[in-house]
């Protein structure tokens, strides 16, 4: 089953091209890679999915509602989530506090119910918290949970910031670069994660990453881009002995 469908997608900003004419076609289940070198438009097409760009020409439709001119807010709603290669939480505040915000795209109470605590509110918040709770465990991170993030090491951050995309409790997850600046056995540790949430939670999973080894090992389908154009869309080892893919970016002829 198709459940992202990618059109022609185009996106200028003034006279420079970050996406020419870009389709590509996203399973329900799949582990998605988008690779490509610095500057190939790799982020740009993931903030075209999630609704940060608005592309210049094309489409993009989710579970067959087209979604090309939604605001982020209402992706959300439909079950699309995602991370960010530059980590963006709140580092004054517990892991604990940044899992919940993940959830409060689901939470109906209003200012002055929540400020009360009571009654259907406080229900309510107990549902938000066993969820959070849940994906606390799911990925390991029971020691840390009232620690503030700013005081967590860079890796743990990156997990957390995993954990908060989560709480939305997405079909399809976006991750732009989740293991960049990680070392080995972090990699290992969010490889490791990547391939559980699909496998368990059933989640598509769209994730740019520029570990090749990674890439090739844990995905079902790679798109590659260069220059904002793709030059390559199939199953790894069909990617690694495109020749065009070699010359732009693997740089080598695979073995």
């Amino acid at each position: 089953m198709i459940q992202l469908e990618i059109d022609r997608v185009s996106l200028h900003f003034g006279g420079v091209s970050a996406l020419t004419n870009v389709s590509t076609q996203v399973r329900k289940g799949d582990i998605f890679a988008i690779i490509g070198p610095n500057g190939a438009g790799k982020t740009s097409l993931l903030n075209c999915i999630s609704g940060l760009y608005r592309p210049t020409t094309g489409k993009i439709s989710f579970e067959g509602t087209e979604v090309t001119h939604m605001a982020t807010h209402q992706r959300a709603n439909l079950g699309i989530a995602r991370s960010f290669q530059n980590i963006e939480l709140f580092s004054h505040m517990t892991v604990l506090d940044n899992l919940m915000l993940g959830r409060h795209i689901k939470m109906k109470s209003g200012i002055i119910a929540g400020g009360l605590y009571w009654g259907k509110t406080q229900r309510e918040e107990v549902v938000h918290r066993r969820v959070v709770e849940e994906i606390i465990d799911f990925l390991e991170i029971e020691n840390i949970r009232r620690k503030k993030v700013g005081m967590l090491a860079y890796g743990l951050q990156k997990r957390v910031e995993l954990g908060r995309a989560l709480a939305l409790e997405p079909s399809l997850l976006l991750l732009d670069e989740p293991m960049a600046g990680m070392n080995s056995e972090e990699k290992e540790d969010m490889a490791r994660f990547i391939l559980d949430i699909s496998e368990e939670k059933g989640t598509t999973i769209i994730l740019i990453e520029h570990d090749m080894g990674v890439v090739m090992d844990i995905s079902d389908r790679v798109v590659v881009l260069d220059f904002g154009q793709k030059i390559g869309d199939g199953a790894p080892d069909e990617v690694q002995r495109n020749p065009k893919v070699i010359e732009a970016y693997l740089g080598q002829e695979a073995v």
